[in-house]
């Protein structure tokens, strides 16, 4: 069974970031981070907008951190009873991830006795815009109680302050709150309202302070007795709606009118409507099945199904880290979780590179190429917000030049990939005329310009890249970056062929826009002659990029005992990893996993085993690809434990927080995507042949048996595996 319970027992100050990530909630509008009420910005509160972003001078740019109507705390005969200050005799946080509920409970000793704070709060599954908390406190005395209560807009950022203002406003007798903040770039506005009723009588104070509009309410407590206040916040902005601050107080008018109650039941029925389909049982290991949900919950959160086009950054909706961005993480490790659960967010997610292809050709354009270059670091319209220096100096203070920007050009070929693999797992070609099909031809147009031909050689090369390994830059010939563009150009023509299944209107476009017999010819003869290495004949293994084999061959613990700064980046021009075969997470790994079917068994099982002792794993990205080719050398007890880091990597908080001196924490989403890829597409086995859905059972030689259901070209079906087979049961199509 399974608990849906995380909790944690104790205040550690040191443990507000992590805590903060391990019980955040969201509804995909918005994350809200497992912080307390009573919490400031100097705590890494964050209720943290999607697709919304603002710079400030030269600093990054970010996505916006609302202002906080959360805020809470209390004052009881004249003392303030509030973490992180004191200590607390009893402190409890945790997390229903089955309906995404944050509870904190804490007790103090007072010379009245015992008080008693107790919260609970959600994001609205039902309706985006909306926060409600319920607040309660009781004492085992008599006395005079002050509850401050109301919208902090002194907000937590990275590269901020990204409000140049913020109007505050109450209605006469203090019910409704509101704060509308203006950005610096864009002028912006984003408006929290913020309602509440209480089940007492109290006298109200309006209360003013440094971006904050606050109420005070004073009241007599008896003892023994609880007394309840419930707070509805709402939040909009300026890109959502014209009508903004109308919505905004209508919302939360409404909720109040609904009240607390109803407005959980209907969020815990949304959240059980999306655990139907998307539930994993395991049975045999309770720690991997309540670990592998937990993960699927931080997907839920994020998912932006308020909107058809728009993405996942790389951190969710944990904060500001890695700039609210979007990576490829998106399409190679999350895109699957919602393909099999959720195809409309799959689509939502590819149709972001669909509307960002402008910005992608601009970017290729400023580098001097043709087609497509999409963003490293992708914010609205596809701008990269990746820096050309991306890494600050541990030593001397000074920003590291970094390549991440202008050489990983393998993002492009993420997008063609993420693109077909929606095409081929559905069986629609929807999306193709929706503009993906021009997506792909623009990337093999990238791939196409990047091609060098050396004058005593007959096959093409990709040089100065960076793999999906970032320990090592400006490399030439990356196996993966040179099978994905091979990829890309055998989709272009795949597409280029296939026109007439597109239908008129997308056939003319592309005849319009293009040359296709000669792109046909340019993308066939750029596949069928382009260098991907090969295994080598003795040892089996795929040299990762030209020159590798003559790197220090050293173990990782030597590389590490080389570091003279804990914090110190590995790569770099003058990383401790730079010159040595240790690698920063999965590389050939990745590409073997794509395309596994190309190779026999045994190159699968030589490349794992000399790539895996040589791997840092110091991205999240990394343990999966690993259990998902272990899975496919039929080896599921060495794929468990790199299953399992995955899945663990949010509760154990063990993951890299810093590159450098930049704050990297965060939550883990591709992560938690890459452990359903390896629970459902490893230790299941599930695939498509000719577009029907199979299972092969790999699984842990102490699971016993593993559910869960799969949509798959628009029916329903539930996959039942155990140690000897797998059955497919057809479930009906969807409504």
């Amino acid at each position: 069974m399974i608990n849906w319970r995380m909790e944690e027992k104790g205040f550690d100050p040191e443990r507000i970031s992590h805590v903060g990530n391990k019980f955040l909630t969201g509804n995909g509008y918005m994350g809200i981070r497992g912080t307390l009420p009573e919490y400031e910005k100097e705590q890494f509160v964050a209720v943290n907008l999607a697709g919304i972003y603002d710079q400030v001078g030269d600093g990054w740019r970010e996505p916006l951190n609302a202002p906080n109507g959360l805020y809470t705390y209390v004052q009881f005969e004249g003392k303030q009873y509030r973490l992180p200050g004191g200590t607390p005799l009893l402190h409890t946080v945790s997390l229903d991830y089955r309906h995404g509920v944050f509870e904190r409970t804490s007790s103090w000793e007072t010379p009245k006795g015992k008080l008693t704070v107790t919260a609970e709060r959600f994001a609205s599954m039902r309706e985006k815009h909306l926060l409600a908390m319920k607040y309660c406190i009781r004492c085992d005395g008599e006395g005079e109680l002050l509850l401050t209560s109301g919208i902090d807009g002194q907000v937590w950022d990275i590269n901020g302050p990204h409000y140049n203002e913020i109007l505050l406003q109450g209605d006469e007798d203090q019910v409704i709150l509101q704060a509308v903040a203006t950005t610096h770039e864009s002028k912006d506005q984003v408006v929290v309202c913020e309602a509440y009723t209480a089940d007492f009588a109290a006298a109200v104070e309006p209360v003013r302070e440094d971006r904050r509009i606050l109420r005070r309410l004073t009241l007599q407590v008896k003892a023994g007795v609880q007394y309840h206040i419930y707070k509805y916040v709402s939040v909009y902005t300026s890109k959502d709606t014209s009508e903004y601050l109308k919505q905004a107080e209508h919302l939360v008018r409404s909720a109040r009118d609904s009240g607390y109650d109803r407005l959980m039941e209907q969020h815990r029925e949304e959240w059980e409507r999306l655990w139907r389909i998307s539930q994993v049982t395991i049975e045999g290991d309770d720690q991997a099945m309540e670990a592998l949900n937990y993960s699927l919950y931080h997907l839920h959160c994020i998912a932006p199904r308020h909107s058809d086009h728009l993405s996942i950054a790389a951190r969710g909706l944990s904060g500001q880290t890695y700039k609210g961005a979007v990576f490829w993480d998106t399409e190679m490790f999350m895109l699957d979780f919602f393909l099999f659960t959720e195809p409309g967010v799959a689509k939502s997610l590819l149709k972001y590179r669909i509307d960002t292809l402008e910005g992608a050709k601009k970017k290729a354009k400023h580098y001097g190429y043709q087609g497509a270059f999409y963003a490293w670091e992708s914010q609205e319209g596809g701008y990269d917000a990746c820096s050309d220096y991306n890494v600050t100096d541990v030593f001397t203070g000074r920003q590291m030049r970094t390549y991440f920007k202008d050489k990983q050009v393998h993002i492009s070929a993420a997008i063609a990939h993420g693109i077909m693999r929606y095409v081929n797992y559905t069986g629609s070609y929807d999306l193709l005329a929706e503009g993906g099909a021009e997506v792909i031809l623009e990337c093999a147009r990238f791939y196409y310009d990047l091609l060098l031909k050396r004058v005593n050689r007959e096959y093409y090369e990709l040089h100065d890249v960076i793999g999906p390994d970032e320990y090592h830059e400006r490399v030439n010939n990356n196996a993966y970056t040179n099978r994905m563009a091979k990829f890309t150009f055998d989709s272009a023509v795949f597409l280029l062929k296939s026109l007439t299944d597109l239908g008129s209107q997308v056939e003319e476009r592309i005849k319009r826009g293009y040359d296709i017999e000669r792109l046909l010819k340019q993308f066939s003869d750029a596949s069928g002659k382009l260098y991907v290495p090969e295994p080598d004949p003795v040892t089996g293994v795929i040299e990762q990029f030209d020159g590798y084999e003559k790197l220090e061959d050293v173990g990782i613990e030597e590389v590490r005992g080389r570091l003279l700064h804990e914090k110190e980046y590995w790569g770099g021009a003058y990383g401790v990893a730079t010159h040595t075969k240790v690698i920063k997470q999965a590389d050939v790994v990745t590409m073997l996993n794509l395309f596994s079917k190309e190779y026999r068994e045994d190159i699968l099982l030589k490349n794992w085993e000399y790539y895996e002792p040589r791997t840092e794993h110091g991205s999240s990205l990394s343990a999966c690809m690993y259990a998902i080719l272990a899975c496919k050398c039929h080896m599921p007890d060495r794929a468990y434990p790199f299953f399992m880091k995955s899945a663990l990597s949010d509760i154990s908080g063990k993951g890299k927080e810093w590159a450098g001196l930049i704050y990297i924490g965060g939550t883990h989403p591709a992560s938690s995507g890459g452990a359903y890829m390896t629970a459902v597409e490893g230790f299941a086995g599930l695939h498509t042949e000719e577009g029907m859905l199979k299972a092969t059972s790999c699984l842990p030689s102490h699971w016993t048996r593993m559910e869960f259901h799969a949509i798959c070209q628009g029916r329903l079906y539930r996959i039942e595996v155990t140690q000897k087979d797998s059955q497919i049961m057809d479930l009906g199509e969807l409504m």
